[in-house]
């Protein structure tokens, strides 16, 4: 016997181990119900469930009957799953959100190969494989299933709260689970989205602010959370942040008391600060002139359509229709019919500036 497989030996006990189903860090930070777990309840809270240790029978001479040994990955696939770990992790396993992506990437191994036994494996594996880190990442696994237990037994009570009363409460079980620092390592992704989402929420309601005033505040804001990686943040986010400052009621409803021209610029200007360059600026003017007339293409018909409606009804002002519709939509008048069909009139929907 190597010592790896005595190593995995060692941890067979005869007890059922608690059997709850693993929630996943997001990117944004937040957890999720892993593939093949029930989710949280919505109604009640989930209770914890309590193992008991099995009578284990003995021989005629008395001695205990070993329970069996459970059928381990081999060695190969371990040796095979560390190396690959230390590759993806090992430079960078001092930081908290990485031991806990570790973690959770050995949580879901273990647990497809030994349901009933995950934990011990997955310790003796970190044993093994992992031994400098040890202490650090049995902390990490043991604060981790006690977020994910806090977070089912209080499912009801979270969903609740406001959303501001729900977020501290969260907070509180994180920090006082993990710790104040660590937590906030581990969370600082949702940290940083809480901020921005923050300053737009403030940007709205500043009726004294101009649009580009706006847009100079959110930038800095940009800056000021994410810091050195504000232009990698940027580049990566770019349509996303432009998306949300453009989706601001107080932001549409300045670009719609604009002219044509005064808006095109504005959004040009929205657009070059996000980071576009000059090409894509020029792709965006010629998309946004093509929405244009196609508002304005649907503005007219829904005149023609709302004036037939008042003379005729029936076949009759289908057939009318049929023929309006043609003339300002060509190919698409088919789909538009379909849609008014079902009830949608995708003219009478409000123009957003930017957006569609």
């Amino acid at each position: 016997m190597n010592q790896r497989t005595k190593v995995l030996g060692m941890g067979a006990v005869a007890a059922l181990l608690v059997a709850v189903g693993l929630l996943r860090f997001t990117d944004t930070g937040q957890v999720s119900p892993q593939p093949g777990s029930a989710p949280p309840s919505t109604s009640a809270v989930v209770p914890a469930t309590s193992g008991v240790a099995p009578v284990i029978p003995s021989t005629v001479a008395g001695a205990p009957v070993p329970p069996p040994a459970p059928v381990a990955p081999s060695d190969a696939e371990l040796e095979s799953l560390a190396a690959a770990l230390r590759e993806r992790y090992g430079a960078k396993l001092d930081e908290p959100s990485v031991q806990i992506r570790l973690i959770e990437e050995l949580m879901r191994f273990f647990q497809q190969r030994s349901p009933d036994r995950w934990r011990e494996e997955l310790l003796a594996f970190v044993k093994a494989y992992f031994p400098e880190r040890y202490d650090a990442l049995e902390a990490m696994l043991r604060n981790r299933v006690d977020y994910e237990k806090w977070v089912r037994d209080n499912d009801s009570y979270l969903r609740g709260l406001s959303g501001p009363e729900r977020r501290a409460a969260t907070w509180d079980a994180r920090n006082r689970l993990f710790g104040k620092e660590t937590a906030e390592r581990i969370w600082a992704s949702e940290l940083k989205n809480q901020a921005l989402a923050d300053t737009l929420r403030s940007l709205e309601a500043r009726e004294d602010l101009s649009l580009e005033k706006k847009l100079s505040t959110l930038k800095q804001r940009i800056q000021e959370v994410h810091g050195a990686q504000a232009d990698a943040y940027m580049a990566r986010h770019q349509q996303e942040v432009m998306n949300h400052f453009l989706d601001l009621s107080s932001v549409q409803t300045e670009l719609g008391a604009m002219t044509a021209q005064e808006r095109s610029r504005s959004l040009r200007t929205v657009r070059r600060e996000m980071g576009l360059d000059e090409e894509a600026l020029k792709r965006w003017d010629t998309l946004d002139q093509s929405r244009d007339a196609r508002w304005d293409s649907g503005a007219k018909y829904m005149a023609e359509r709302q004036t037939l409606a008042k003379e005729l009804s029936g076949e009759a002002l289908e057939e009318r229709l049929a023929e309006v519709r043609a003339r300002y939509f060509g190919a698409e008048a088919s789909t538009i019919a379909q849609e008014e069909a079902s009830g949608f009139y995708r003219f009478e929907r409000p123009r957003q500036w930017g957006r569609n």
